[in-house]
């Protein structure tokens, strides 16, 4: 294991927002981070194929401002994710993850996602190839995974996959401390129903130290980030909860988890820091929507906020919205009175 000063490693992976399809696009970066400087973001997953065979480069689009963000791919044959990994380093990726958690249907088609925690010395080989062609130089390689698969007893088999892809290179992983069934549950219950075991993940830090591994799965404050970091885990990953309560999440974990002064981000803000964005969307083509509907869980739990979340919904899809609807919108929030801490 490099260990050398990283400032992903060592700094943003302390605090991460999950990859999360259909919802952490790159408007969604945008706005989380207008709330946290040094919180890592991802990419919703990207196939190996739809870049290396499809040519959708389109994908691999973000901007400046979202550092440090990390690529997730998705794949399973070693040298077509090599020359993903390579696309994704061109563009400027902070760090290349391999999904091996993902258990939607679409996934398991194409044999990648979680039905790899079954192959590990194939993870362990896209692993291998990834590192090879990304070079000392070129962003990290990381995997994500689940504790294990269907009748898997993960006790003995999330060690033996740490394993493997640790011997391949890696040295950062992501833990989802639950199973995932390929049959039986759906995407979405697969991301509620299994139970979480943390205690094993944390069981797993202590068997390979030399691992940094992040905890993954439930985790709905930064109370609970602080708690696991405190615990002796390297980072915590924060999935639905970032995304529908993104203030109460990120606002203050500059403070909070990675030590800056304050004061903490407000959610006012990010609303209005979006607004040139915004702006700027709109005149390349881009429609209000595809940036407000992040931005609905922006106010949960203030007064105003149901009215702010109807305003955005009703009207950025009527032709012609613009900013200015956000601006209504913010002018359906009550103040907010509650003290922004300074340090």
């Amino acid at each position: 294991m490099d260990t050398s000063y990283n400032p992903i490693r060592d700094v943003a992976t302390r605090l991460s927002v999950a990859p999360m399809m259909d919802w952490t696009d790159r408007h969604c970066r945008y706005l989380h981070r207008q709330l946290s400087r040094s919180t890592l973001l991802y990419t919703e997953m990207v196939t190996a194929p739809a870049l290396v065979r499809g040519g959708a480069l389109h994908l691999l689009e973000h901007a400046p401002e979202e550092h440090p963000v990390a690529l997730q791919l998705g794949g399973a044959e070693p040298d077509e994710l090599a020359r993903a990994a390579r696309l994704g380093a061109e563009a400027g990726y902070d760090e290349i993850n391999l999904n091996v958690g993902c258990p939607s249907d679409r996934v398991q088609s194409g044999t990648f996602g979680a039905v790899l925690m079954e192959r590990p010395g194939l993870v362990a080989a896209c692993c291998a190839a990834m590192i090879e062609a990304l070079g000392d130089d070129g962003p990290e390689v990381t995997v994500k995974c689940r504790i294990g698969v269907d009748e898997q007893n993960p006790e003995a088999v999330l060690p033996e996959f740490l394993g493997h892809v640790a011997r391949a290179g890696v040295s950062r992983v992501t833990i989802h401390a639950r199973k995932a069934w390929l049959q039986g549950l759906s995407p979405k219950e697969n991301r509620e129903v299994p139970p979480l075991y943390y205690d094993l993940v944390a069981r797993m830090k202590d068997r390979f130290p030399g691992l940094h591994i992040s905890v993954n799965g439930g985790i709905g404050s930064l109370d609970a980030a602080e708690a696991f970091l405190a615990g002796g885990l390297d980072g915590v990953m924060v999935g639905r909860a970032a995304y529908h309560r993104p203030a109460e999440i990120l606002a203050a974990a500059d403070r909070r988890i990675f030590g800056a002064p304050g004061p903490d981000a407000t959610p006012e803000q990010a609303a209005r820091n979006m607004l040139p964005y915004i702006e700027n969307h709109l005149a390349n083509g881009g429609k209000l929507n595809q940036v407000t509907r992040h931005m609905l869980g922006l106010f949960a739990g203030r007064p105003g906020a149901r009215a702010w979340r109807r305003m955005l919904s009703e009207g950025a899809t009527r032709p012609g919205a613009g900013p200015e609807l956000v601006e209504a919108a913010l002018s359906q929030l009550a103040p907010n009175t509650q003290p922004h801490p300074a340090h």
